[in-house]
């Protein structure tokens, strides 16, 4: 049995920045709302007619992430990519990578678990590794929010949040087993679904030729929907239970975390979590104030960043921790 160290990291994001003052211009909403609700003082967007998919921001954090693995892309074996914003309703995201960064014909995954998605391709790497099935696999999260938001006062508390970008690792084969990815832990709770979910156009509720025929601009179903409070009660509970089993199944405890890196739902979910375990400023690292929420993205960019600033040495343990819509919980432990 093998296990798996992550070798490189990488990650993009446009370089259109929209700050909380641009969307009081075209929304009832101000600076000091937004933050003191979310912590979020600006985020990416997509130019609109720029080109950029989430393939291709996808593509270009992994070409940063296998650079720095020293690998050459023919080394890579398996790509799973995670997305809740994928470029064609299908195929999947993870071909077009394999396409685009010229792979061998490897096999390709794409995940769907929205803001768990990055952690859940994480662990499902981590077993085809330690299984010995593969040696060099590139995980992606990449999402495309800004396309699919309503810009205006009826979607303000959701599209102040989202952003755009797209982060990348290179899991590799690891002979010392005390090393790489200890454990990951995978949970869901389909009951509350709706809570935090994108109706339309699924097949779920409706024809494709009745949403054709419809064409209603007005029709919310096709924009996200939150429950903001009853999603922000369930978070921070998940959240804590998902890091303690880690903790646990490790014979860890709060004081051995040197780095935690949780989704950047909500910077007041990152605090309250903070607090319960009362970790120091220097051992959480957080980034929503500058990208917002980007699901799938936001742990690779926010553990890329942070090792980029030497925040992560050699030995020390790293947990990774996710909550987001399905609802779906998760968490890593890494000892670097």
């Amino acid at each position: 049995m093998y296990n798996s160290k992550i070798t490189g990291l990488g990650y993009y994001v446009p370089s259109n920045v929209v700050s909380n003052d641009d969307l009081s211009k075209i929304m009832d909403t101000n600076d000091a709302w937004i933050q003191e609700r979310t912590g979020i003082k600006e985020r990416r967007h997509v130019e609109k007619d720029g080109g950029e998919t989430t393939t291709s921001m996808g593509v270009e954090a992994a070409k940063v992430a296998i650079e720095r693995s020293g690998l050459d892309k023919n080394d890579i074996d398996f790509v799973i990519f995670a997305t809740l914003s994928p470029d064609y309703y299908f195929p999947g995201p993870g071909v077009l990578v394999q396409r685009d960064l010229g792979l061998r014909t490897v096999g390709a995954l794409d995940v769907r678990n929205q803001c768990s998605g990055f952690v859940y391709a994480l662990s499902v790497a981590d077993q085809y590794i330690k299984t010995g099935m593969y040696k060099n696999i590139l995980v992606i999260g990449s999402e495309l929010h800004s396309k699919g938001l309503d810009m205006t006062t009826r979607g303000r508390g959701v599209s102040v949040i989202f952003g755009d970008g797209a982060g990348a690792a290179i899991l590799s084969r690891e002979e010392d087993t005390t090393k790489g990815i200890l454990s990951t832990h995978l949970h869901s709770e389909g009951e509350h679904a709706e809570q935090l979910a994108l109706i339309a156009p699924g097949m779920g509720k409706r024809w494709v030729t009745d949403i054709l025929e419809d064409e209603d601009s007005e029709n919310p179903s096709y924009f996200p929907y939150m429950n903001g409070q009853f999603v922000f009660k369930h978070a921070v509970v998940r959240f804590s239970e998902v890091i303690v089993e880690a903790l646990e199944v490790n014979n860890l405890t709060k004081e051995d975390i040197d780095l935690l890196v949780p989704h950047q739902a909500n910077l007041r979910i990152s605090q309250f979590i903070q607090h319960k375990f009362k970790l120091s400023d220097d051992k959480v690292y957080n980034n929503i104030m500058k990208y917002g929420n980007t699901t799938a993205a936001s742990i690779p960019i926010a553990l890329t960043e942070a090792w980029e600033q030497g925040k992560i040495k050699e030995g020390d343990t790293v947990v990774l921790a996710a909550f987001g819509s399905g609802f779906t919980w998760a968490s890593a432990i890494i000892k670097w």
